[in-house]
Protein backbone atom coordinates (compact mmCIF):
# COMPACT_ATOMS: atom_id res chain seq x y z
CA UNK A 1 0.00 0.00 0.00
CA UNK A 2 1.03 3.63 -0.45
CA UNK A 3 1.46 5.77 2.66
CA UNK A 4 2.82 9.19 3.64
CA UNK A 5 5.54 8.55 6.22
CA UNK A 6 7.01 10.95 8.79
CA UNK A 7 10.59 9.75 9.27
CA UNK A 8 11.81 12.44 11.65
CA UNK A 9 10.39 15.55 13.29
CA UNK A 10 11.09 18.51 11.05
CA UNK A 11 11.28 16.37 7.90
CA UNK A 12 8.65 16.46 5.15
CA UNK A 13 6.32 13.54 4.62
CA UNK A 14 7.53 11.00 2.07
CA UNK A 15 5.18 8.76 0.11
CA UNK A 16 6.38 5.17 0.22
CA UNK A 17 5.14 1.62 -0.29
CA UNK A 18 4.54 -0.27 2.96
CA UNK A 19 3.31 -3.82 3.59
CA UNK A 20 -0.45 -4.21 3.77
CA UNK A 21 -1.68 -4.62 7.37
CA UNK A 22 -3.24 -7.94 8.38
CA UNK A 23 -5.93 -8.15 11.08
CA UNK A 24 -5.54 -10.37 14.11
CA UNK A 25 -7.94 -11.05 16.93
CA UNK A 26 -9.46 -7.75 18.02
CA UNK A 27 -8.31 -5.90 14.89
CA UNK A 28 -9.67 -4.95 11.49
CA UNK A 29 -8.27 -3.34 8.35
CA UNK A 30 -9.93 -0.33 6.78
CA UNK A 31 -9.53 1.12 3.30
CA UNK A 32 -9.03 4.81 4.07
CA UNK A 33 -11.24 7.04 1.92
CA UNK A 34 -10.84 10.38 3.71
CA UNK A 35 -8.52 11.52 6.51
CA UNK A 36 -8.77 15.03 7.89
CA UNK A 37 -5.64 17.15 8.36
CA UNK A 38 -5.65 19.26 11.51
CA UNK A 39 -4.63 22.90 11.19
CA UNK A 40 -1.72 22.35 13.59
CA UNK A 41 -0.44 19.19 11.87
CA UNK A 42 2.65 21.10 10.73
CA UNK A 43 3.42 22.04 14.34
CA UNK A 44 3.09 18.40 15.39
CA UNK A 45 5.29 17.13 12.56
CA UNK A 46 7.96 19.77 13.20
CA UNK A 47 8.25 18.65 16.84
CA UNK A 48 7.09 22.02 18.15
CA UNK A 49 4.19 20.43 20.03
CA UNK A 50 6.45 17.78 21.57
CA UNK A 51 4.04 14.98 20.82
CA UNK A 52 5.08 11.44 21.67
CA UNK A 53 5.16 9.65 18.34
CA UNK A 54 7.66 6.87 17.76
CA UNK A 55 9.12 7.52 14.30
CA UNK A 56 9.11 6.59 11.50
CA UNK A 57 5.33 6.34 11.36
CA UNK A 58 2.34 7.11 9.17
CA UNK A 59 0.67 10.12 10.85
CA UNK A 60 -2.86 11.47 10.89
CA UNK A 61 -5.75 11.42 13.33
CA UNK A 62 -8.99 9.63 12.48
CA UNK A 63 -10.56 8.74 9.14
CA UNK A 64 -13.61 7.70 7.18
CA UNK A 65 -13.23 4.41 5.36
CA UNK A 66 -14.64 1.03 4.39
CA UNK A 67 -13.92 -2.21 6.18
CA UNK A 68 -11.53 -4.33 4.14
CA UNK A 69 -10.97 -7.30 6.44
CA UNK A 70 -12.07 -8.27 9.96
CA UNK A 71 -10.53 -10.40 12.68
CA UNK A 72 -12.05 -13.70 13.86
CA UNK A 73 -13.93 -12.10 16.76
CA UNK A 74 -15.89 -9.49 14.77
CA UNK A 75 -19.60 -10.33 14.88
CA UNK A 76 -21.34 -7.43 13.13
CA UNK A 77 -18.89 -5.47 10.98
CA UNK A 78 -18.27 -6.87 7.51
CA UNK A 79 -16.12 -5.97 4.50
CA UNK A 80 -17.59 -3.01 2.64
CA UNK A 81 -19.16 -1.34 5.69
CA UNK A 82 -18.61 2.41 5.98
CA UNK A 83 -17.03 3.31 9.33
CA UNK A 84 -15.65 6.20 11.31
CA UNK A 85 -12.13 5.28 12.48
CA UNK A 86 -11.73 6.64 16.00
CA UNK A 87 -8.05 7.46 16.74
CA UNK A 88 -8.53 7.19 20.52
CA UNK A 89 -7.07 3.74 21.22
CA UNK A 90 -7.38 2.45 24.79
CA UNK A 91 -5.54 -0.46 26.33
CA UNK A 92 -7.73 -3.45 27.15
CA UNK A 93 -6.12 -4.61 30.38
CA UNK A 94 -7.27 -1.83 32.73
CA UNK A 95 -10.88 -0.72 32.45
CA UNK A 96 -10.60 2.00 35.11
CA UNK A 97 -7.47 3.84 33.95
CA UNK A 98 -6.53 2.54 30.51
CA UNK A 99 -3.41 3.68 28.72
CA UNK A 100 -4.33 5.79 25.70
CA UNK A 101 -2.77 6.63 22.36
CA UNK A 102 -4.11 8.82 19.58
CA UNK A 103 -3.22 6.53 16.71
CA UNK A 104 -0.84 8.24 14.29
CA UNK A 105 -0.62 11.31 16.49
CA UNK A 106 0.60 11.09 20.10
CA UNK A 107 0.85 8.74 23.06
CA UNK A 108 0.08 9.44 26.68
CA UNK A 109 2.85 8.17 28.94
CA UNK A 110 4.96 5.03 28.72
CA UNK A 111 1.93 2.75 28.53
CA UNK A 112 0.62 4.72 25.59
CA UNK A 113 3.96 4.35 23.82
CA UNK A 114 3.81 0.58 24.29
CA UNK A 115 0.30 0.59 22.79
CA UNK A 116 1.56 2.75 19.94
CA UNK A 117 4.08 0.11 18.91
CA UNK A 118 1.21 -2.12 17.79
CA UNK A 119 -1.26 0.47 16.46
CA UNK A 120 1.59 2.45 15.01
CA UNK A 121 0.34 3.91 11.77
CA UNK A 122 -2.34 6.52 11.23
CA UNK A 123 -4.65 7.23 8.28
CA UNK A 124 -2.36 9.02 5.79
CA UNK A 125 -2.28 5.72 3.93
CA UNK A 126 -4.42 3.60 1.65
CA UNK A 127 -5.13 1.17 4.47
CA UNK A 128 -4.81 1.09 8.25
CA UNK A 129 -5.09 -1.41 11.08
CA UNK A 130 -7.36 -0.36 13.96
CA UNK A 131 -8.93 -2.02 17.00
CA UNK A 132 -12.32 -3.51 16.15
CA UNK A 133 -14.02 -1.37 18.81
CA UNK A 134 -12.64 1.80 17.18
CA UNK A 135 -14.66 1.30 14.00
CA UNK A 136 -18.02 3.05 14.36
CA UNK A 137 -20.61 2.12 11.69
CA UNK A 138 -21.87 5.05 9.65
CA UNK A 139 -24.45 3.32 7.52
CA UNK A 140 -24.59 3.96 3.77
CA UNK A 141 -22.98 7.17 2.55
CA UNK A 142 -22.13 8.60 -0.85
CA UNK A 143 -18.39 8.02 -1.44
CA UNK A 144 -18.15 11.61 -2.67
CA UNK A 145 -19.28 12.76 0.81
CA UNK A 146 -16.57 10.89 2.74
CA UNK A 147 -14.51 14.06 3.13
CA UNK A 148 -17.51 15.90 4.55
CA UNK A 149 -18.18 13.06 7.00
CA UNK A 150 -14.60 13.36 8.22
CA UNK A 151 -15.55 16.70 9.80
CA UNK A 152 -17.36 14.68 12.45
CA UNK A 153 -13.96 14.26 14.11
CA UNK A 154 -13.93 18.01 14.83
CA UNK A 155 -17.37 17.79 16.45
CA UNK A 156 -16.57 14.78 18.63
CA UNK A 157 -14.03 16.64 20.77
CA UNK A 158 -16.38 19.32 22.14
CA UNK A 159 -19.20 16.76 22.30
CA UNK A 160 -17.03 14.80 24.73
CA UNK A 161 -16.75 17.90 26.91
CA UNK A 162 -20.49 18.50 26.88
CA UNK A 163 -21.18 14.89 27.84
CA UNK A 164 -18.66 15.21 30.68
CA UNK A 165 -20.53 18.29 31.90
CA UNK A 166 -23.87 16.50 31.84
CA UNK A 167 -25.09 19.30 29.59
CA UNK A 168 -28.89 19.29 29.22
CA UNK A 169 -31.40 20.74 26.78
CA UNK A 170 -32.50 24.24 27.73
CA UNK A 171 -29.30 25.12 29.58
CA UNK A 172 -27.02 28.06 28.84
CA UNK A 173 -23.47 27.29 27.73
CA UNK A 174 -20.49 29.61 27.42
CA UNK A 175 -17.82 28.42 24.98
CA UNK A 176 -14.38 29.83 25.80
CA UNK A 177 -12.54 29.90 22.47
CA UNK A 178 -15.74 30.02 20.42
CA UNK A 179 -14.03 31.57 17.39
CA UNK A 180 -11.54 28.70 17.07
CA UNK A 181 -11.77 25.44 15.15
CA UNK A 182 -13.04 23.27 18.01
CA UNK A 183 -14.82 26.14 19.78
CA UNK A 184 -17.05 26.92 16.82
CA UNK A 185 -17.82 23.21 16.53
CA UNK A 186 -18.84 23.29 20.21
CA UNK A 187 -21.42 25.97 19.40
CA UNK A 188 -22.93 23.77 16.68
CA UNK A 189 -23.02 20.68 18.90
CA UNK A 190 -24.51 22.47 21.91
CA UNK A 191 -27.34 23.87 19.77
CA UNK A 192 -27.96 20.39 18.34
CA UNK A 193 -28.24 19.11 21.92
CA UNK A 194 -30.94 21.67 22.66
CA UNK A 195 -29.05 24.51 24.31
CA UNK A 196 -31.35 27.36 25.21
CA UNK A 197 -28.53 29.86 24.70
CA UNK A 198 -24.84 29.70 23.77
CA UNK A 199 -22.59 32.61 24.75
CA UNK A 200 -19.74 32.86 22.22
CA UNK A 201 -16.90 35.21 23.24
CA UNK A 202 -13.91 35.96 21.04
CA UNK A 203 -11.74 38.59 19.40
CA UNK A 204 -12.35 37.72 15.75
CA UNK A 205 -15.26 39.93 14.68
CA UNK A 206 -15.70 38.14 11.36
CA UNK A 207 -16.09 34.73 12.99
CA UNK A 208 -18.48 36.11 15.63
CA UNK A 209 -20.67 37.55 12.87
CA UNK A 210 -20.55 34.24 11.02
CA UNK A 211 -21.72 32.34 14.12
CA UNK A 212 -24.71 34.65 14.40
CA UNK A 213 -25.47 34.23 10.69
CA UNK A 214 -25.27 30.45 10.89
CA UNK A 215 -27.18 29.83 14.09
CA UNK A 216 -29.41 32.82 14.80
CA UNK A 217 -30.52 34.40 18.08
CA UNK A 218 -29.74 31.42 20.34
CA UNK A 219 -26.07 32.42 19.94
CA UNK A 220 -25.02 35.54 21.88
CA UNK A 221 -21.61 36.79 20.76
CA UNK A 222 -19.27 38.91 22.88
CA UNK A 223 -16.27 40.87 21.57
CA UNK A 224 -13.44 40.39 24.07
CA UNK A 225 -11.22 43.33 25.02
CA UNK A 226 -8.61 41.63 27.22
CA UNK A 227 -9.80 43.42 30.37
CA UNK A 228 -10.66 40.43 32.55
CA UNK A 229 -13.26 41.89 34.89
CA UNK A 230 -15.00 43.90 32.18
CA UNK A 231 -15.08 40.95 29.79
CA UNK A 232 -16.53 38.72 32.51
CA UNK A 233 -19.40 41.14 33.13
CA UNK A 234 -20.12 41.51 29.42
CA UNK A 235 -20.29 37.73 29.02
CA UNK A 236 -22.73 37.47 31.92
CA UNK A 237 -24.89 40.23 30.49
CA UNK A 238 -24.97 38.56 27.06
CA UNK A 239 -26.53 35.39 28.46
CA UNK A 240 -30.29 34.97 28.55
CA UNK A 241 -29.99 34.08 32.24
CA UNK A 242 -27.55 32.32 34.57
CA UNK A 243 -24.72 30.49 32.80
CA UNK A 244 -25.03 26.80 33.66
CA UNK A 245 -21.84 25.50 32.08
CA UNK A 246 -18.54 26.77 30.66
CA UNK A 247 -16.53 24.74 28.13
CA UNK A 248 -12.96 25.90 27.46
CA UNK A 249 -11.24 24.93 24.20
CA UNK A 250 -8.53 27.58 23.91
CA UNK A 251 -5.25 26.32 22.38
CA UNK A 252 -1.83 25.99 24.10
CA UNK A 253 -0.57 29.39 23.01
CA UNK A 254 -3.55 31.25 24.52
CA UNK A 255 -3.24 33.25 27.71
CA UNK A 256 -4.93 32.02 30.89
CA UNK A 257 -6.71 35.35 31.46
CA UNK A 258 -9.67 34.80 29.08
CA UNK A 259 -10.11 31.26 30.44
CA UNK A 260 -10.41 32.55 33.99
CA UNK A 261 -12.72 35.36 32.88
CA UNK A 262 -14.99 32.83 31.18
CA UNK A 263 -14.87 30.20 33.93
CA UNK A 264 -15.91 32.64 36.61
CA UNK A 265 -19.12 33.56 34.78
CA UNK A 266 -20.68 30.24 35.77
CA UNK A 267 -23.60 30.28 38.22
CA UNK A 268 -23.63 28.78 41.70
CA UNK A 269 -23.56 24.98 41.40
CA UNK A 270 -22.43 25.41 37.78
CA UNK A 271 -19.89 23.30 35.88
CA UNK A 272 -16.63 24.18 34.13
CA UNK A 273 -15.00 21.72 31.72
CA UNK A 274 -11.41 22.25 30.57
CA UNK A 275 -10.44 20.72 27.19
CA UNK A 276 -7.94 23.26 25.84
CA UNK A 277 -4.19 23.49 26.15
CA UNK A 278 -3.54 26.62 28.21
CA UNK A 279 -0.21 26.30 30.05
CA UNK A 280 0.80 23.29 27.97
CA UNK A 281 3.73 25.05 26.30
CA UNK A 282 5.12 26.73 29.40
CA UNK A 283 2.84 29.75 29.75
CA UNK A 284 0.92 30.77 32.85
CA UNK A 285 -1.35 28.11 34.26
CA UNK A 286 -5.00 28.68 35.14
CA UNK A 287 -5.56 29.97 38.68
CA UNK A 288 -9.10 29.93 40.07
CA UNK A 289 -9.85 31.37 43.53
CA UNK A 290 -10.35 28.72 46.19
CA UNK A 291 -13.05 30.76 48.08
CA UNK A 292 -15.05 31.32 44.87
CA UNK A 293 -14.97 27.61 43.99
CA UNK A 294 -15.92 26.49 47.49
CA UNK A 295 -18.61 29.04 48.34
CA UNK A 296 -20.34 28.68 44.99
CA UNK A 297 -20.07 24.87 44.88
CA UNK A 298 -18.60 25.03 41.38
CA UNK A 299 -17.51 21.80 39.71
CA UNK A 300 -14.33 21.99 37.60
CA UNK A 301 -13.14 18.99 35.64
CA UNK A 302 -10.78 18.21 32.83
CA UNK A 303 -11.80 16.10 29.85
CA UNK A 304 -9.49 14.63 27.23
CA UNK A 305 -11.23 13.54 24.04
CA UNK A 306 -14.55 11.69 24.45
CA UNK A 307 -16.01 8.35 25.61
CA UNK A 308 -16.51 5.62 22.97
CA UNK A 309 -20.31 5.88 23.09
CA UNK A 310 -20.08 9.52 21.94
CA UNK A 311 -19.39 8.39 18.39
CA UNK A 312 -22.73 6.65 17.81
CA UNK A 313 -24.64 9.42 19.57
CA UNK A 314 -23.07 12.15 17.45
CA UNK A 315 -23.62 10.21 14.23
CA UNK A 316 -27.28 9.97 15.25
CA UNK A 317 -27.43 13.77 15.64
CA UNK A 318 -26.09 14.14 12.09
CA UNK A 319 -28.49 11.53 10.71
CA UNK A 320 -31.39 13.32 12.43
CA UNK A 321 -30.48 16.58 10.68
CA UNK A 322 -29.63 18.36 13.93
CA UNK A 323 -26.06 18.88 12.73
CA UNK A 324 -25.56 19.82 9.08
CA UNK A 325 -22.20 18.69 7.72
CA UNK A 326 -22.89 20.70 4.57
CA UNK A 327 -21.93 23.75 6.62
CA UNK A 328 -18.28 22.67 6.45
CA UNK A 329 -16.00 23.86 3.68
CA UNK A 330 -14.00 20.82 2.51
CA UNK A 331 -10.72 20.97 0.56
CA UNK A 332 -9.34 17.65 -0.64
CA UNK A 333 -5.86 16.47 -1.63
CA UNK A 334 -4.46 13.20 -2.93
CA UNK A 335 -1.97 11.15 -0.95
CA UNK A 336 0.90 12.31 -3.16
CA UNK A 337 0.00 15.87 -2.14
CA UNK A 338 0.22 15.18 1.61
CA UNK A 339 2.73 17.97 2.28
CA UNK A 340 0.57 20.42 0.34
CA UNK A 341 -2.40 19.32 2.43
CA UNK A 342 -0.50 20.03 5.67
CA UNK A 343 0.51 23.48 4.41
CA UNK A 344 -3.04 24.23 3.28
CA UNK A 345 -4.51 23.20 6.64
CA UNK A 346 -2.14 25.58 8.42
CA UNK A 347 -3.14 28.59 6.33
CA UNK A 348 -6.81 27.76 5.72
CA UNK A 349 -7.85 26.39 9.09
CA UNK A 350 -10.52 27.85 11.29
CA UNK A 351 -14.22 27.43 11.93
CA UNK A 352 -16.08 25.00 9.70
CA UNK A 353 -13.12 24.40 7.40
CA UNK A 354 -11.67 20.94 6.96
CA UNK A 355 -8.68 19.83 4.91
CA UNK A 356 -8.82 16.20 3.79
CA UNK A 357 -6.42 13.67 2.28
CA UNK A 358 -8.12 11.07 0.06
CA UNK A 359 -5.68 8.16 -0.32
Amino acid sequence: MKAAVLKAFGAPLTVETLPDPEPGTGDLVVDVVAARVLSYAGEAFSGRRRYQLDLPAVPGVGAIGRVRAVGPDATRLAPGDWVLCDPTVRSRDDALTPDIVLQGWTARGEGGLRLQRHFRHGPFAQRMLIPTENAEPLGPIDPADAGRWSAIGDLLVPYGGLLAAGFMAGETLLVSGATGHFGSAAVAVALAMGAGCVVAPGRNTQVLEDLTRRFGPRVRTVQLTGAEDADRERMKQAAAGPIDCVLDLLPPLADATPVRAAAMTVREFGRVVLMGGVGGTGGDDLRLPYPWLMRNSVTVRGQWMYPPEARARLIALVRAGLIDLNGFEITEFGLDEANDAVAHAATHGGPFRTTVIRP
